[in-house]
């Protein structure tokens, strides 16, 4: 026995998240030996992803600290190039407004409207429906989809809609549509979400095919009087990793918007009227191969990105609940 005057020596303990950390650790080398053989088979796709996804993100983000103009070694030079992106470039400034506007018509619209238009597509007889899939999911596969905006319009009074609304005597001389930045903005819209329509609405025609047809039946007898109670109550909860799909395809396309600018109004557009972020992105990095003050656009753009996408995720976990 100790002596009154003395206490028990405690000898320190492992930190809890220390063990944690190698209990998850063992638990996961456990579950790779056990399923070697189903992780073998993904390796190749791990790999490509790992090597052609990852590990640009990572060395961008590296050079977003640095000064590289590819000729010479990349110089460490700190929070340089994000505190020039916020006090010294105007342009990025407006770009980012632009891209945000974008994103605020284009990104929602876009996506509301390619879930309404399967789930009333999905509700058509199969010929039909196969028919109208095709219809609205070929704008975003074709480049020829830019001649056809550009024929519509067109600067000059032969453009389908200078000569419509010169015809009803609303203008007397045409109106270009890519190049004034009065309607540059408007016109680009209407193009991005008619071209936006694409990877999201096949994925949602594909949740739609997929639902559980008993669920509706026990829904009608639970108390669901229409369809919109049944939209909400059956066919979202259903849907939720269409949706999640659906969201994130939406939102980087939306962010991203720049490759549809460029056959149209041009690079750079008419006063930067519509220079995205990612048109600024381009110039830095392709132009004038400033590789550094590129990756810390690019870095920021994916910040962006990820914290809208996250949001999203933890709105859609509301859906039907």
């Amino acid at each position: 026995m100790l002596p009154d005057n003395e206490l028990p020596i405690e000898y320190p303990k492992k930190p809890t998240v220390l063990r944690k950390t190698k209990g998850k650790l063992a638990t996961l080398l456990k579950e790779i030996k056990r399923n070697k053989v189903s992780y073998f088979f993904i390796a190749p796709f791990g790999i490509i992803f790992i090597a052609f996804y990852v590990l640009p993100v990572l060395i961008s983000i590296g050079l977003s600290f640095t000064y590289y103009n590819i000729l010479e070694k990349p110089q460490f030079i700190g929070w340089q190039n994000y505190l020039n992106l916020f006090v010294s470039d105007d342009l990025f400034l407006k770009s980012i407004k632009i891209t945000f506007l974008f994103a605020l018509f284009t990104g929602p619209i876009s996506y509301l409207a390619s879930f309404l238009f399967a789930w009333f597509i999905n509700e058509l007889p199969r010929k039909i429906r196969t028919i109208l899939v095709v219809v609205f999911y070929a704008p975003s596969l074709s480049g020829q989809v830019f001649v056809i905006w550009g024929i519509i319009f067109s600067g000059d009074q032969y453009g389908y809609i200078n000569g419509f609304l010169m015809k009803l005597g609303f203008i007397s001389e045409p109106i270009q549509w890519f190049t004034n930045p009065e309607y540059m903005l408007t016109t680009l819209i209407i193009v991005i979400l008619w071209t936006s329509i694409g990877a999201g609405f096949l994925a949602f025609i594909a949740g739609l095919q997929t639902l559980d047809k008993s669920l509706f039946e026990a829904g009608y007898v639970d108390g669901v009087k229409n369809r919109w109670q049944e939209l909400w109550y059956i066919t979202l909860p259903q849907m939720k990793p269409q949706l999640l799909f659906g969201a994130i395809m939406t939102i980087t396309s939306s962010f991203a918007i720049h490759d549809v600018i460029v056959p149209l109004a041009g690079f750079p557009t008419t006063d930067y009227a519509a220079h995205t972020v990612v048109s600024h992105l381009v110039d830095y990095g392709t132009i004038r191969f400033e590789m550094g003050y590129a990756s810390a656009i690019a870095t920021l753009l994916f910040i962006v990105m990820l914290g809208t996408n996250i949001v999203i995720q933890k709105l859609l976990k509301k859906v039907g609940t």
